[in-house]
């Protein structure tokens, strides 16, 4: 399939807020609390999500590329495992190219496809995805 799977709307993405979020195995592994758009081009890039565990909650981007929308909730392709072990992001600020490419790479996104290629293109220390403002 040389197609990447259509990322969801701005009014989706919105929708998908409150959902459950379930992973590869098909366990709960949290909630989706929000997102984060394209800093150049307002389209939703990230997904935020607040991930149940023992000892509290973590936040996390997850990329939206990786979702898909389920009568359930929300279904991410991968692990909760993978999930638990990505880079806590601040849902109140903006991320920057540099964090945004650790991430990336923590998914096994490369800076040669998709978001991290869009991503590497742009200067060091920019802003590359923030939260929708309200």
């Amino acid at each position: 399939m040389d197609e990447a799977a259509a990322l969801p709307t701005l009014e989706e993405a919105f929708e998908w807020i409150g959902a459950e979020l379930t992973d590869l195995g098909g366990q709960k592994v949290g909630e989706v609390t929000g997102f984060y758009l394209d800093d150049d081009s307002g389209e939703p890039a990230w997904l935020i999500a607040k991930l149940r565990r023992r000892r509290g909650t973590r936040v996390v981007a997850v990329p939206l590329g990786f979702c898909a929308g389920a009568p359930f909730g929300v279904w991410v392709v991968q692990e909760g495992e993978k999930l638990a072990t990505a880079p806590v992001v601040d849902p109140s600020r903006p991320l920057l190219r540099e964090h945004e490419l650790t991430i990336c790479s923590h998914y096994g996104v490369s800076e040669a496809v998709g978001r991290g290629a869009e991503v590497s293109e742009r200067p060091k220390g920019a802003v590359t995805a923030a939260p929708p403002r309200l």
